[in-house]
């Protein structure tokens, strides 16, 4: 099957940095190093969901004051969008009333926009959990590619962010057909090798291995990415048995990824309520950016990504992150 994909996702022209207030710094020095790479804009966006809000001394009623919110918030970006001008990469900043995650969509809509980048933390308190609530809404629904930098990332400055390693959780199927593919796209950009893992979980491995040996359940993972980027790139298959998140995590480390390519398919109530999918677990702990793709994207090409019910706890749904 071809899958089409849009240029500007592999080689980005603007790319939209989803800041907090203080921004996320190992997540601004990987935004700007992608669009110092790639020649790209850069759009830093902050979104917020209170407003300054006074009180009249007269009345004591109680007003919202929009415009100096918006001066409040913009001025805490403004350092940041200095440091991207001192970098020779071309820098706006937007501060908008609103929901964060809609807002952030909204704005994918209105601009070409080819990438978002977005930290994200680890679970915690109530604080937290909202701006990881935003991430979820961000990767799950967003029209383009997502980079989220958790909070256990290693920053990339100490080589210079150049992308050697890129690390592709997939399983045998359509879908991870098209994540493959996408993944040897962006490997093959930045002259990086690809690791392709399939993580065989203890339910599945009757199946999966029926008549066959591990060594060609690897050989068939070659076969999803296409033979023309199989001649431009170099390419690795492993599969294991065990679980999917731990063995992730592990190749994550072992092989010294920069980047892990996961698609973000979905997630069952099981996943969302515990925290314990794929997706969640990874941008948790992941020790490099993950590179998340939407149902949105994956049919943009050409792949009807839905979650199947015969699998309501397929090891790469995204939780809530």
């Amino acid at each position: 099957m071809a899958v089409m994909m849009k240029p500007g996702w592999i080689r980005p022209k603007t790319i939209l940095f989803a800041s907090e207030i203080p921004a996320n710094e190992k997540a601004f020095e990987f935004a700007l190093a992608q669009a110092v790479e790639f020649h790209a804009q850069l759009v830093i966006v902050h979104a917020y969901d209170t407003l300054v809000v006074a009180a009249a001394e007269s009345t004591g009623i109680r007003y919202y004051d929009c415009a100096a919110a918006a001066r409040a918030e913009k001025q805490h970006l403004e350092p940041l969008a200095e440091r991207a001008r001192a970098a020779d990469v071309g820098c706006e900043v937007l501060v908008r009333p609103g929901l964060p995650a809609d807002e952030i969509l909204a704005l994918t809509r209105e601009r070409q926009i080819d990438r978002i980048v977005m930290g994200t933390h680890s679970p915690g308190p109530i604080g937290k959990l909202l701006v990881g609530s935003v991430a979820e809404a961000v990767l799950r629904s967003a029209p383009i590619p997502v980079f989220i930098v958790g909070p256990e990332a290693v920053s990339g400055s100490y080589r210079n962010f150049v992308t050697r390693t890129v690390l592709c959780a997939v399983r045998l199927n359509e879908f991870c057909g098209a994540v493959a593919e996408f993944a040897a796209a962006t490997a093959a950009e930045h002259k990086a090798r690809l690791i392709l893992q399939h993580v065989i979980t203890p339910q599945e491995r009757s199946e999966v291995l029926a008549g066959r040996t591990i060594e060609q359940v690897e050989a068939q993972l070659m076969e999803l990415v296409p033979e023309t980027l199989r001649k431009t790139v170099e390419l690795e298959t492993i599969v294991v048995p065990g679980d999917p998140t731990e063995e992730l995590l592990f190749q994550a480390k072992a092989r010294q990824a920069d980047m892990i390519v996961l698609g973000a398919q979905g997630a069952s109530a099981f996943a969302a309520i515990t925290r314990h999918g794929v997706v969640y677990k990874t941008l948790a702990h992941s020790p490099c950016p993950v590179l998340t793709l939407s149902p949105l994207v994956l049919e943009e090409c050409g792949v009807e990504a839905k979650l199947e019910e015969s699998y309501s706890c397929d090891p790469y749904m995204a939780g809530i992150i």
